[in-house]
């Protein structure tokens, strides 16, 4: 009996020591960081990392309402949101990913090219028919028909966010008339919550097109196009691809790491790359969690980015960590909010 008792002690004991960090946002990011949680209790058992996978809207959400211990978004929070925050976040840059154009057109299993110009109008409802024929010039062989259904996300996304920076960098028309951001009013089309969402309804929809990040497209075996870059190169999304639009932003990073590398210039980069990023406080509210977070995203920059290319990420460049490292020093345990 005695035996038992401690034994129950130790059990009680060993659940309490645990310290749960709760964590919100992006679905782009989402299948390597369900990785990277596993491996890192490997690491450090004592920390468990829960996250819900509910976009970045609702991951800068939540955050700034304090309900979970970090966000993560895949748009930068605006500085409209970071006023609003009621003090100081920091943006971690994690990995860097593709927003991918997919389809589901029978008939065209893969090699579909798209311009920018020709995406913007599919998107704008200004073109229709998979017929048309600016779609049909730059796909001469390829067998098209039918009408275009567009699928896009209905919550708020840091996937919508790089995809609809794209299109705003590319049309003049996009700018004005829908702009950029984590929400928007879509001209037209049908609306799917989260990258999941998005994938089933182009799986189920044949005729349809939509942007999902890489590893949703590859998951589901659904095919994606080759776009044309600021270069006038068609460049499909690859690990590759993604790092050579990264690369061009390194110039000019912002101190905060807050940028933008679509429609990015290189014969090789593809046009819509994003980082991808977690939300954390610079004087964590509970420092037996900051502390943990800090260990966590110290192991992220550095053995977590071996996992990446594997889930279809680009890691992030190695010039570029030794400064992520210096900001994740800058979290400062002793002070909370």
């Amino acid at each position: 009996m005695r035996a038992l008792f401690l034994s129950l002690m130790l059990v009680s004991w060993s659940v309490s020591a645990s310290t749960l960090i709760n964590g919100a946002g992006a679905t782009f990011p989402y299948p390597l960081y369900s990785k990277w949680f596993s491996e890192f209790q490997k690491v450090s058992p004592e920390a468990q990392i829960n996250y819900q996978s509910i976009g970045s809207g609702g991951g800068i959400r939540q955050f700034t309402d304090k309900t979970v211990d970090f966000g993560a978004s895949d748009a930068p929070m605006t500085d409209e949101q970071l006023g609003k925050a009621g003090a100081p976040v920091l943006h971690i840059p994690t990995v860097l990913g593709a927003v991918v154009v997919t389809y589901n057109l029978p008939g065209v299993e893969k090699g579909l090219k798209l311009s920018a110009d020709t995406l913007s109008e599919i998107f704008m409802g200004k073109i229709t028919k998979w017929s048309d024929p600016k779609i049909a010039k730059a796909n001469p062989k390829a067998k098209l028909s039918g009408d275009i259904l567009v699928v896009h996300r209905s919550d708020g996304s840091g996937t919508s966010a790089i995809f609809t920076d794209f299109l705003a960098k590319v049309s003049p028309e996009w700018k004005e008339k829908v702009g950029a951001g984590t929400a928007v009013n879509w001209p037209t089309g049908l609306g799917g919550k989260g990258n999941e969402g998005v994938t089933g309804l182009l799986k189920q929809t044949p005729g349809s097109i939509g942007y999902v990040e890489l590893v949703y497209a590859e998951n589901n075996k659904l095919p994606y196009a080759a776009l044309k870059n600021k270069s006038g190169e068609f460049v499909l999304p690859t690990v590759s691809a993604v790092t050579a639009a990264a690369d061009g932003s390194l110039k000019s990073m912002p101190e905060d790491f807050r940028v933008s590398i679509t429609n990015a210039e290189g014969k090789l980069a593809y046009p819509i790359s994003g980082f991808t990023y977690l939300l954390v406080w610079k004087n964590p509210p509970d420092a037996q969690k900051g502390a943990e977070l800090v260990k966590f995203l110290k192991w992220s920059v550095k053995e977590g980015q071996a996992l990446a290319s594997g889930l279809f990420y680009a890691p992030l460049p190695k010039s570029l960590v030794p400064k992520i490292e210096a900001k994740i020093q800058t979290i400062d345990l002793k002070k909370v909010n």
